[in-house]
């Protein structure tokens, strides 16, 4: 197993108890986890509705852990600013957005990415989009970080498509990427190893996670996938 960028774990804020979000985000805060992982959508990208950039704000009271914001949402263009203003330091968007007739939108990505932004700025795939998109992304855009969805996007407590690794492997092999690879969805013990053995280096639980009767153990497991 070659070693990427730092392992780290993020809490899907998804999976926790929002009618005491606080008290959750502090104990995972004690426990010892590396950054907050909030999911944003909006109904139209995905079948569901989320937070906005005001409960961003307000978690971003709340924490000074990293927050890492995943753009479900079909005009992310319109929003990163916002969610940077509310506290974001990393912001992921997904690149089928930008998929045009079968090319991606590379002029828009230029665009964005070429924009001064205080966060740090990623991009999602989804599983079934081909890999052939991200090449002309690599070569086009300054890439150092991308979220590989282990399931299809907009609710929590899906089970893991072990095919979505495939990716991964042909970001680090092929493509060569070495930036953070995140995942996320499905990620328990058993799917964490996996994923790190074919090159992540962020995992993304939530159900694992909050709804664990033993979260400190739940993240000890986690971290075990991290070894060789």
């Amino acid at each position: 197993m070659v070693y990427y960028p730092e392992y780290k774990i993020a809490p899907s804020l998804l999976a926790a108890d929002y009618s005491k979000l606080r008290e959750e985000i502090e104990d995972v805060e004690y426990i010892g986890v590396d950054l907050l992982h909030i999911d944003v959508m909006d109904g139209h990208f995905v079948p569901n509705i989320t937070v906005g950039p005001d409960m961003v704000k307000d978690i971003r009271k709340s924490t000074e852990l990293p927050l890492d914001v995943h753009l479900m949402i079909t005009h992310p263009q319109e929003y990163i600013s916002r969610f940077e203003s509310a506290g974001a330091d990393i912001i992921t968007f997904h690149i089928e957005v930008f998929i045009k007739e079968n090319k991606v939108d590379i002029t828009s990505l230029q665009k964005i990415f070429r924009e001064k932004h205080r966060a740090r700025l990623g991009m999602v795939l989804n599983p079934p989009t081909d890999m052939k998109y991200f090449q002309p992304v690599l070569e086009a855009i300054p890439l150092d970080f991308i979220l590989v969805m282990s399931v299809n996007p907009g609710f929590g407590g899906q089970e893991f498509i072990p095919d979505v690794l495939n990716k991964v492997r042909y970001l680090r092999t092929e493509l060569q990427f070495k930036g953070d690879i995140e995942i996320d969805g499905g990620i328990n013990h058993d799917t964490a190893r996996s994923a790190i053995e074919a090159g992540c280096n962020i995992l993304v639980a939530g159900s694992y996670i909050f709804k664990s009767s033993d979260r400190k153990k739940a993240v000890e497991l986690l971290r075990e996938s991290f070894k060789k």
